[in-house]
């Protein structure tokens, strides 16, 4: 079968696509699934470019949807021909978080999914949404997920909330359509006018362009009537933080989901204690809470925005993609 192996220490030069043996019949507990999709995610470039390096290699992707061609003994949830999508921490089946590093995942501590075909334990996916594709489905495992532990896992989302959006990533794109099906309404934030008026399309009710108003938490507070937003979802980190404090309501929760702007730096704490808010950080989710956001999609009819799709073998130029940061919504590898 064919496989992509990032040799150690990691970088886009290092990606190569070979052969291996495929996997054999699936024991007791666990599932074959011959895969077809993954989606890019930040921190997939940070492992394929050695800014999370392995020791010793990786097949990597965290993201996988395929469609199950065996079952060993005692798997019931699943049949052949089911259509399936990965979990991001194979071992955190329900219940509160539990991991607090990267060891189980695959991509990272474990081998991922760019390749054809895996062995592995049942719960260790999902069942896809119906009607959507393998690519629309690998979208899920990490910033669908991410998105939606941030809003509704954590968050407590209801209708006519107010939340606030950072950029133009998979988890802030997710976030706005969680939003809107769940009827709350959206502030989302881009420097770029063209990404802007996208956000606008997608149901944004106010947007911002963060360079040329650096103080946006203001401007989001005068867009709230001087209240501020019940949800931020963060993903700057120290570069942004602030200005999500400033924007948040009193009371109101904050989910730190991303350190785009570096992993340390000052943190307005009198500001934040006197918002009495809740800054939460978070890793994705769980596997009872992707059944869940499963279930909503279906229900709501909702679907990802995919920028563009790369054949596996092409999973450097997709990442270079990424790099430039031209893309609007998810990117995929499809084989």
């Amino acid at each position: 079968m064919q496989v992509v192996n990032l040799k150690a220490p990691g970088g886009l030069d290092r990606l190569e696509l070979g052969e291996q043996p495929a996997p054999g019949e699936p024991g007791p507990g666990e599932i074959r699934v011959r895969l077809h999709a993954s989606s890019l995610n930040f921190h997939d470039y940070l492992v394929v470019t050695g800014t999370s390096p392995t020791d010793d290699g990786r097949i990597p992707m965290s993201d996988g949807a395929g469609v199950v061609e065996a079952v060993g003994e005692g798997v019931d949830e699943f049949a052949v021909g089911d259509a399936v999508v990965s979990t991001f921490f194979p071992e955190w089946l329900d219940g509160p978080a539990r991991h607090g590093d990267f060891v189980t995942v695959p991509g990272d501590g474990i081998d991922g999914y760019a390749r054809e075909s895996v062995v592995r334990p049942a719960t260790c996916f999902t069942r896809q949404p119906q009607g959507w594709s393998h690519a629309e489905s690998a979208t899920l495992t990490t910033a669908g997920l991410t998105a939606w532990r941030a809003l509704v896992g954590d968050g407590g989302l209801k209708a006519g909330d107010t939340v606030l959006v950072l950029g133009t990533g998979g988890v802030s794109i997710f976030a706005l359509q969680f939003a809107r099906m769940m009827g709350a309404r959206v502030i989302a934030t881009s420097s770029s006018e063209a990404k802007l008026e996208k956000l606008r399309e997608l149901g944004a009710e106010h947007v911002i362009n963060y360079r040329e108003d650096p103080e946006w938490g203001r401007k989001v507070k005068e867009l709230t009537g001087g209240k501020g937003v019940d949800h931020v979802v963060e993903v700057g980190g120290p570069g942004t933080l602030a200005q999500s404090i400033e924007a948040v309501r009193i009371g109101g929760h904050i989910s730190l989901i991303g350190v785009l702007t570096g992993v340390g730096g000052e943190v307005p704490t009198a500001k934040l204690m006197a918002k009495q808010a809740r800054l939460q950080g978070l890793i994705v989710g769980s596997r009872t809470q992707q059944q869940e956001m499963v279930r909503a999609v279906e229900a709501n009819g909702m679907k990802p925005l995919i920028d563009r799709e790369f054949p596996l073998g092409e999973i450097a130029d997709a990442f270079r993609h990424q790099e430039s940061g031209r893309h609007f919504g998810k990117i995929c590898l499809t084989w």
